[in-house]
């Protein structure tokens, strides 16, 4: 059995997950089996856990300042991974990768200016742009043959009319599980280059990537006009309450005035708890990543093949990065509420609702699956019977 076959449920503390006061809210019940906030079920790699207890151990938490190490393993890593050379210098860290976006909006544009996202994509972005008072220009990706595309036609048009400053890029991207190639890539490059626009990249799901797929970088470009947001080890090994985020800024100027900008309110400060456990899993988590990337294949394949034999009127699109899998229930034929009430009340299921990443997108869930395959299987079977009994 693999060690990701199971769960550790002796939890002292609920997680947002299952969190009673955050289910019944969004869910309408708290009998659900929670498949919808974006971590994981796993115990963390033994070498993070390792290096967190020997810090408990020393039972001493004096200053301890070490960012140039961080910044050194995540570079390391990187070339390793992914052949992408970085420079340890034109790194910044933050407290978290989305305090890192809201404070590039607020440094790299003006109130009123659009920030370009790409539909359905991340709901947090949104509430970022709207914080700021900059302009939501919505880019909403196509589907060509059953597959997510960019939409290059409508992007440049809003390009030109939409005063866009900065392409909030999601890659891979978050639902929908898109790892964007080279030349989507190299072809966005050229259209914000053209018009004066800065690439702001979320890259936390870099590391998780299918066999099918390869990642591609936009700090991989030749030109220093855009920023990666690589380095937060949260959803690589999930360790979302314990990371901290990390800023790859190879333009000088920029650099400079978010170095100054961040330091000024002390946002670059770790702890020696996120710092350790971030170099013991860049340095000595590598054996886990690639263990638990053929696990989530493994359970994304048996998913699919589930789906197209037993529910074939859901139509799943099959993610080359993320451990996230967009569902689409347009077939059903259901109301909005009536789907709700399928996967919720009668499914038992915590799916994320479709709303969350666009608001055209209410027959649409996002399933996270970074669960042991058994529970992935109960909640599959959960959701047959239900539509078995309702439709």
């Amino acid at each position: 059995m693999s060690t990701f076959d199971t769960i550790h449920q002796n939890y002292e503390h609920r997680f947002a997950k299952s969190n009673p006061n955050m289910l019944k809210p969004i869910f309408g019940t708290t009998d659900v089996m929670p498949l919808w906030i974006a971590d994981m079920d796993f115990k963390v790699a033994e070498p993070i856990t390792n290096e967190l207890q020997r810090l408990v151990d020393r039972g001493v938490y004096a200053y301890e300042f070490d960012p140039n190490k961080v910044f050194q393993v995540i570079a390391d890593w990187n070339l390793r991974r992914h052949r992408l050379k970085l420079n340890r210098k034109s790194f910044v860290q933050v407290s978290g990768v989305l305090t890192g976006i809201a404070l590039l909006i607020r440094e790299l544009t003006n109130e009123g200016d659009g920030v370009m996202v790409q539909t359905p994509v991340y709901h947090q972005f949104y509430k970022i742009i709207k914080s700021a008072d900059r302009k939501i220009v919505r880019n909403p990706l196509k589907i060509v043959d059953g597959n997510y595309e960019m939409d290059f036609e409508d992007l440049e048009l809003k390009l030109q009319i939409e005063n866009v400053k900065i392409i909030l890029l999601c890659n891979p991207h978050n639902p929908v599980g898109r790892v964007w190639n080279r030349e989507e890539l190299q072809r966005l490059t050229e259209l914000a280059n053209t018009y004066k626009v800065t690439i702001v990249s979320d890259e936390i799901h870099s590391d998780i990537i299918y066999s099918k797929a390869t990642f591609n970088s936009i700090a991989s470009f030749d030109d220093n006009k855009h920023i990666s947001i690589l380095g937060s080890p949260a959803k690589t090994f999930g360790m979302q309450s314990i990371s901290n985020g990390y800023l790859y800024i190879p333009n000088k100027d920029v650099f400079s005035k978010m170095k100054e900008t961040i330091g000024s309110m002390y946002l670059d400060h770790g702890n020696a708890f996120s710092t350790f456990a971030t170099i013991a899993a860049y340095t000595k988590g590598e054996k886990w990543v690639d263990e638990l990337i053929v696990y989530l294949e493994k359970s994304m394949n048996w998913i699919q093949d589930f789906i197209r034999s037993e529910i074939p009127e859901v139509k799943m699109f099959v993610p080359e990065g993320t451990y996230q899998i967009w569902l689409d229930f347009s077939k059903l034929n259901l109301s909005d509420d009536a789907l709700k009430d399928l996967i919720f009340i009668e499914a038992r299921l915590a799916l994320t609702p479709g709303t969350w990443f666009d608001k055209g997108h209410s027959h649409f869930m996002r399933m996270n699956i970074a669960s042991p395959l058994p529970k992935l299987k109960e909640a599959l079977y959960q959701l047959k019977i239900a539509m078995n009994e309702s439709i």
